[in-house]
């Protein structure tokens, strides 16, 4: 029994829109009004990939708070404990996605453009999909997204970097997102504020350095301990887009299972903390809650710095385990699923991605380990193949 009785400090209505809602937001910005989760609506429990070909990007990542922490100043350390996350008891079930190469697309989009989703069942901790039989595995519950506000002028630092980026540009897609007014929603704030938010206010899709945010990291799970930059009075800390289950990389960038929920944090504020560790990025603990797979319990794929077109690449870790995905799915063929399927599971059940390689010029490599006791067949390299009628994901209606 702990010390004193869990206080719930905000709550979200899943039956109103997440716009409605006080104690959400999706922009980064000093001004957001404290309050004392990826909006869901959105993607539906059903058969058909349309909602994930024509979702609004503008709206996802609605964070739950900024929270007001007492004593937490400019230059501290907000200590930040995941005591629990679990949930909804009524949506139990999340869905991993992968957008269209026009609205958002993903790692694979050159190869794979089209939208395309799975939904999975939760079990206790365990979770199955509909859309890719076969398979089951233990959840590594854990907030895609946290961190607390910047400053003005961090904030003024993100927007000119990542603006520069943008007018440097010239490959063939979007490189970065500059604030956008379009669905900012600033929680309690006034149309002044919100206006300002809009304007200056940091889009949520990437972390950053300075505090942290949406780094996807699939370990920060339950009994995690999280140390966060503060930047203003309070910290006003945020927290959301909450995972039953991620892979390294989340390679179809929609690529967790996305899911409602519940999440338990004690708070602990150490003063002057920044100086003391010489602190420049988050830095984490992980907890003692993990899927547990022996290591010879996973098959490793091999990536490099050469492309699937042949071209050579000077140590480049991203096409490395672009490649390393490739050789993957590309082995999961020879069981039945669908590339679309492959692509999904490897972005959302608990696989293994590691920079094995950085010095060796020309080539990068990274590998990617898969467990192969989420299967419920033997997919040993050493045994022959059968190849089964794995179903499919949930397509477009215009597949």
């Amino acid at each position: 029994m702990g010390k004193e009785a869990l206080r719930t400090v905000a709550k979200i209505d899943l039956e109103t829109p997440a716009a409605e809602q006080a104690c959400l937001h999706n922009r980064w910005h000093p001004d957001s009004p404290s309050t004392s989760l990826t909006d869901l609506r959105q993607i539906k429990n059903d058969d058909s990939a349309d909602d994930m070909k024509n979702v609004d990007l503008t709206k996802v990542h609605y964070l739950t708070g900024p929270f007001d922490i007492e004593t937490a100043e400019p230059g501290d350390v907000l200590l930040v404990e995941i005591q629990d996350v679990q949930p909804f008891q009524d949506q139990p079930w999340g869905f991993t996605g992968v957008f269209d190469k026009n609205n958002g697309g993903g790692f694979l989009d050159e190869i794979y453009p089209k939208a395309a989703k799975a939904i999975w069942d939760f079990e206790g901790i365990f979770c199955s999909s509909r859309h890719i039989p076969g398979v089951r595995f233990a959840g590594l519950i854990h907030p895609g997204i946290l961190g607390c506000a910047p400053s003005p002028e961090v904030l003024a630092e993100w927007n000119r970097r990542e603006g520069e980026l943008i007018s440097a540009n010239t490959l063939d897609r979007v490189v970065a997102l500059p604030p956008l007014p379009q669905n900012v929603h600033a929680g309690t704030a006034s149309d002044d504020i919100k206006e300002k938010v809009g304007k200056e206010g940091a889009r949520t899709i990437p972390g950053r350095p300075e505090h942290g945010g949406n780094c996807d990291i699939k370990n920060l799970s339950r009994g995690s301990k999280v140390f966060l930059p503060v930047h203003v009075k309070g910290a006003k800390f945020s927290v959301g887009d909450l995972h039953f289950s991620q892979g390294d990389g989340e390679i179809s960038f929609c690529g967790a299972i996305e899911m409602a929920g519940v999440i338990t944090i004690k708070f602990t504020v150490m003063k002057e903390g920044m100086k003391q560790l010489g602190m420049k990025s988050p830095i984490y603990i992980p907890g003692p809650v993990e899927p547990q797979f022996g290591p010879g319990r996973h098959i490793y794929f091999e990536g490099f710095s050469v492309d699937h077109n042949g071209k050579q690449h000077y140590m480049d870790a991203t096409v490395a385990y672009r490649e390393t995905s490739l050789r993957c799915i590309e082995y999961l063929r020879r069981y039945g699923y669908d590339d679309y399927q492959s692509y999904l599971l490897l972005s959302c059940a608990p696989v293994q991605g590691h920079l094995a390689g950085v010095v060796d010029i020309p080539n990068a490599c990274t590998t990617m380990g898969l467990p192969m006791d989420i299967f419920d067949f033997d997919i040993s390299p050493h045994k022959s193949a059968e190849k089964r009628d794995m179903g499919s994901c949930a397509f477009t209606s215009d597949h």
